[in-house]
C-alpha cells in the first residue's frame, strides 16, 4: 500500500505541533481519524515516526528524516493545487483563517459576519493558536491566511503582511484601587503585572511595554486567556494590560476599572497575513479591506 498525501500531511501536522490533538484540529480531522492514519503509515514504514510522551509526541530519528522528506512533497503538492487554480483567484475549497486567542473571540463576531457578506462565495474554516503556530501553518500549507497581532517577521520571506489596525492597551485595575490617569506604565509594581503564559505574543508586548526586569517565566502566575487574568484583576490581585479591541467582552465586569495609559503608551497592530506565492493574494487583500472597514464604523 502506497503512502498518501493525507499521511504525510498529518505526520507533518503533528511534527510541527508536537501533540495529536492539536494536529487533528489544525488538520479539521478527529484525533481518532489521526492516530489512524499515523499508525497506519508507521506499519507500512515498518518503524515508529513518533515516541508517545504524556505531554505530547516527539519525532523519532527516523520519523525527522521521514518528515524533512514528507514536506519537500507536501510543498510540491501545495504548488500544483496552487498552479491548477491560479486562474480561479479563489481556492475551490474551504479557506483556512487563523488567529491567535487575543484577537478572535473579540473579532470574530464582528469580522466574521462581515466576510461572509463581502464574500459570498467563500467558505471559511476557523481556527485560534498561537503567532508562532499560525506562522508555521502558513509556511507548511496547512493554513491559508492568519491574524496575528504583530506584523511577519523578517526571517520569514515567504510570507505577506498587511498592517489592518492600531490596538492600543489600557490598564485594568480593580475598581477600589487608587490609580492617577492617565497612567505611567513606569510607576506600575512589576510584581502586581499579570501576564499570559508563554508562548502568547500579547505576553512579549506586556513585558516589553512595562519593562519587566528578570526572568518573567519565574512567575508564579501566567494564565491561559485574558478572561481568567480580568477575574484575578476584579478580585484585587494583581493589575495587567488589556487589548482594546477586548474591552466589550472583559471590562463589563462592575468590579474591574480601565485607565488611559500616559505617553508614549502601548499596543499593537493586528495584521493579515499569508503566502507570499499563493494565487488567492486578491481574496486576502480584499479580506483585508472588509476587516478594516469593521474597525472604521
Amino acid at each position: 500500500m502506497e503512502i498518501s498525501l493525507k499521511q504525510m500531511r498529518y505526520a507533518v501536522a503533528v511534527a510541527r505541533t508536537g501533540h495529536f490533538g492539536r494536529a487533528a484540529q489544525d488538520c479539521a480531522v478527529t484525533q481518532p481519524a489521526l492516530s489512524q492514519q499515523i499508525l497506519a503509515l508507521e506499519a507500512q514504514c515498518g518503524m515508529p515516526l513518533f515516541d508517545r510522551l504524556k505531554t505530547g509526541a516527539q519525532l523519532t530519528p527516523f520519523g525527522g528524516e521521514f518528515v524533512r522528506r514528507a514536506r519537500e512533497i507536501v510543498d510540491l503538492a501545495d504548488a500544483l493545487s496552487t498552479f491548477a487554480h491560479g486562474h480561479a483567484s479563489q481556492p475551490g475549497r474551504p479557506i483556512r483563517f487563523g488567529l491567535i486567542p487575543t484577537v478572535a473571540p473579540y473579532l470574530l463576531p464582528e469580522i466574521f459576519p462581515a466576510l461572509t457578506a463581502a464574500l459570498p462565495d467563500l467558505d471559511f474554516t476557523v481556527s485560534e493558536n498561537r503567532t508562532d503556530a499560525l506562522l508555521a501553518g502558513l509556511v507548511d500549507g496547512t493554513l491559508d491566511v492568519a491574524l496575528i497581532g504583530t506584523e511577519a517577521p523578517q526571517h520569514t520571506p515567504r510570507l505577506v503582511s498587511r498592517p489592518l489596525f492600531d490596538d492600543p492597551f489600557v490598564l485594568a485595575t480593580c475598581l477600589d484601587e487608587t490609580t492617577i490617569e492617565p497612567v505611567s506604565l513606569a510607576n506600575l509594581a512589576p510584581e502586581r503585572i499579570l501576564l499570559l503564559d508563554e508562548g502568547h505574543c500579547f505576553r512579549d508586548q506586556t513585558i516589553a511595554a512595562c519593562r519587566l526586569n528578570g526572568d518573567p517565566s519565574s512567575r508564579t502566575f501566567a494564565a491561559t486567556s485574558l478572561s481568567t487574568i480580568v477575574e484575578f484583576v476584579a478580585n484585587g490581585q494583581g493589575v495587567t494590560l488589556l487589548p482594546r479591541i477586548a474591552l466589550r467582552k472583559e471590562a463589563t465586569d462592575p468590579r474591574i476599572a480601565i485607565h488611559a495609559l500616559g505617553s508614549p503608551g502601548a499596543g499593537r497592530v493586528l495584521s493579515l497575513v499569508w503566502r507570499e506565492a499563493t494565487p488567492f493574494g486578491k481574496t486576502f487583500e480584499r479580506m483585508a479591506e472588509v476587516i478594516q472597514a469593521t474597525q472604521a464604523r
